[in-house]
């Protein structure tokens, strides 16, 4: 008869049991904390459990009795600034206003820590973090409360234009960092060579020339703008979901 093969471990920390540390003086949540400051200012590329390591006066053996692995690290990363995002009580009066501010928080929080949205979908199952989890454990008493039909297809449909935007915007942004400049001086430099590649596209040109004065002047007024403007447009089309009484 043959064996039947072990299955391998689910390769996440939320799926691990938490082993007691050796050194009580270094704790998982000061790893993390001092994780999540490194990944703030240098980024992803930037963080290793050796520097960590060094950041800790401690060896990164010392790392890998608390955390197992980087991909580990950036779970626990995640949902550590994950706990920043607020969402209104599933009570509010108005559903708009308070997916709104949940989804404005949500980018809030990305753009504190530009390298959180590209790693939402490559860091394990960073979903199964108990802020994350709560962030759309409560998103979806909104969406119930107010009487979608399908909250979980609301609740992905918002998150994924949250998550799409801040995750381009948070690219921009570091892009302007490495350069060295402000947002405005580098859009200005840049706007010439984007006017010349859009030259014989006219929709394309004629919204280069729309944007030009506040991409110049107030950029992320700007970004904001174009944030809250897609938003009303994936909520406009989610209220036609909605039950009439309640649209």
């Amino acid at each position: 008869m043959a064996t039947k093969a072990k299955p391998n471990p689910i390769p996440s920390v939320w799926a691990r049991e938490r082993r007691e540390p050796d050194q009580p003086a270094l704790s998982r949540n000061a790893i993390v904390r001092e994780a999540v400051a490194m990944l703030d200012a240098d980024g992803v590329e930037a963080l290793s459990m050796r520097k960590l390591g060094a950041r800790l006066n401690a060896g990164a053996t010392s790392l890998y009795r608390h955390v197992a692995t980087k991909d580990e690290l950036m779970e626990l990363a995640v949902d550590e600034v994950a706990a920043e995002i607020h969402v209104p009580d599933a009570d509010a009066p108005d559903w708009r206003a308070a997916v709104t501010e949940a989804a404005s928080s949500f980018r809030a929080t990305a753009l504190r820590h530009p390298w959180l949205s590209s790693v939402l979908g490559q860091a394990g199952l960073a979903y199964l973090g108990p802020n994350l989890m709560s962030y759309s454990e409560r998103l979806a008493a909104l969406f119930t409360a107010v009487g979608f039909p399908e909250p979980a297809g609301a609740l992905d449909t918002v998150l994924s234009y949250v998550i799409g935007m801040s995750t381009t915007e948070g690219a921009w942004l570091i892009t302007v960092a490495r350069s060295g400049e402000t947002e405005a001086d580098f859009i200005a430099r840049l706007l010439p060579a984007a006017q010349e590649a859009a030259a014989g596209h006219d929709h394309l040109a004629a919204s280069y020339a729309e944007t030009e004065p506040a991409a110049t002047t107030d950029p992320a007024a700007l970004r904001e703008a174009k944030f809250t403007y897609g938003l009303e447009v994936v909520l406009d089309g989610l209220s036609l979901r909605l039950p009439r009484e309640t649209s």
